[in-house]
């Protein structure tokens, strides 16, 4: 009898002991969530998103953490399936209690995730150019907002290029389309008739091109037409290649892509992209003691990295996952401002705050946007971006459509 009451004992100084090594660990520790597509057509841009986060956080961990507290990441699965997007959301927020969540790229998935966002109270830092007209208490926008990709890139078409013509061509979902209202509005207000605007949209993996590029080759015949594409993922692989099968070049008819990265650059024939544009708030080539430091860093963090399959040869950074970065920083600073991971406190705390990135200096605007820098980049052989212009400190505006004159 003794012997069996000496193990129940013991079990249960086992069990204990677990329980309180379980409450220490929770204790010094903070869980935020990482909700991306690391399977499927977004896979290709949003996996590096994934790998940014955990260097992100191991750096801050590395220096003491967030208020004393190392982040814990938990990472879930988009798979590039929408409603799938607002399940992992209710777990993380629900099962996994997350202070905080960095994801989504497609602006179907956080169109998914918000109610889940609002209802549970949750708060998600959402780092991918979109097309605005959304504002939510829960959400904050790192990414580029319309007036911070798309209407500079066409100023830079219509003047510094001459463009009359424009064939805007976008993946079928919400951010290509909404884009593209507030582009034909820009557009007629700079007195582009609407004979010279063509639209024209495909289905994510989309992958047959050839009419749709004989169709930009006549459009473009007249030697005065570009392509504005919001084309996103893997389609752009088949795109871009039928453009060069086809005798197009950038000299014939630009693309300025908003979607097309130095990370999808890595999956592209890049030699056919030679001479195209991008708009970004961010290019690798930027050379800063703050981007060249970034760059380091991450590139060593890869090679030591142990991260189960993660890919560590021919890497580059980009808009997004630096939109990332900062928004990880950001979400620190409002922490410790606030001395408190509530959402409401952090909230209130991220209004105005400020930090110096890779790309520029961002700050959180009072309508949950970010003031950031503006590029236009010429895509090189090499799969970089050469700068051409530059715009400096740009604020974020959300709602754009209905306001040119």
């Amino acid at each position: 009898m003794l012997n069996k009451i000496t193990k129940v004992i013991g079990a249960g100084a086992f069990a204990l002991g677990a329980f309180a090594s379980s409450a220490l660990h929770a204790a010094d520790t903070v869980k935020v969530g990482v909700l991306h597509s690391l399977s499927g057509t977004m896979a290709i841009s949003e996996t590096s998103l994934r790998d940014v986060l955990l260097f992100t956080f191991d750096e801050i961990n590395a220096k003491g953490g967030v208020l004393g507290k190392k982040i814990e990441p938990v990472v879930v699965d988009g798979a590039s399936n929408w409603p799938l997007f607002a399940e992992k959301a209710k777990q993380l927020l629900e099962q996994d209690k997350v202070a905080v969540t960095f994801g989504c790229w497609t602006s179907v998935s956080r169109k998914s995730v918000l109610p889940v966002y609002e209802q549970n109270n949750g708060l998600l830092f959402y780092p991918v150019q979109y097309e605005g007209e959304e504002l939510s208490k829960n959400i904050f926008y790192t990414a580029e907002a319309v007036n911070q990709q798309a209407t500079p890139a066409v100023d830079y078409l219509l003047n510094e290029l001459g463009k009359k013509k424009f064939y805007l061509l976008g993946s079928d979902y919400v951010y290509p389309r909404t884009t593209n209202l507030v582009l034909k509005e820009y557009l007629a207000s700079k007195g582009i008739p609407s004979a010279n605007i063509k639209e024209v949209y495909t289905p994510f993996g989309h992958t047959d091109y050839q009419q749709i590029v004989a169709e930009i080759k006549q459009f473009a015949a007249s030697g005065d037409a570009c392509v504005v594409s919001t084309l996103n993922g893997d389609t752009n692989v088949p795109f871009f290649r039928e453009f060069a099968n086809a005798g197009l070049k950038s000299e014939d008819c630009p693309v300025m892509s908003f979607s097309v990265s130095e990370d999808e650059f890595r999956g592209l024939p890049t030699k056919d992209l030679v001479g195209h544009l991008g708009a970004w708030s961010y290019f690798m080539s930027i050379d800063t003691p703050a981007n060249n430091e970034f760059k380091k860093n991450f590139f060593a963090w890869l090679e030591k990295s142990t991260v189960p399959g993660i890919e560590k040869k021919g890497r580059v950074t980009n808009s997004p996952m630096v939109l990332s970065y900062a928004g990880v920083y950001l979400w620190k600073a409002a922490v410790e401002k606030a001395g408190s991971f509530e959402v409401d406190k952090v909230r209130e705390a991220l209004y105005g705050t400020t930090f110096d990135g890779p790309g520029a200096k961002y700050i959180v605007q009072k309508n949950h946007h970010v003031t950031k820098n503006v590029y236009i980049g010429e895509t090189l052989a090499d799969g970089q971006f050469k700068v051409l212009k530059s715009y400096e400190g740009v604020y974020g505006e959300p709602f754009l459509k209905g306001t040119f004159k």
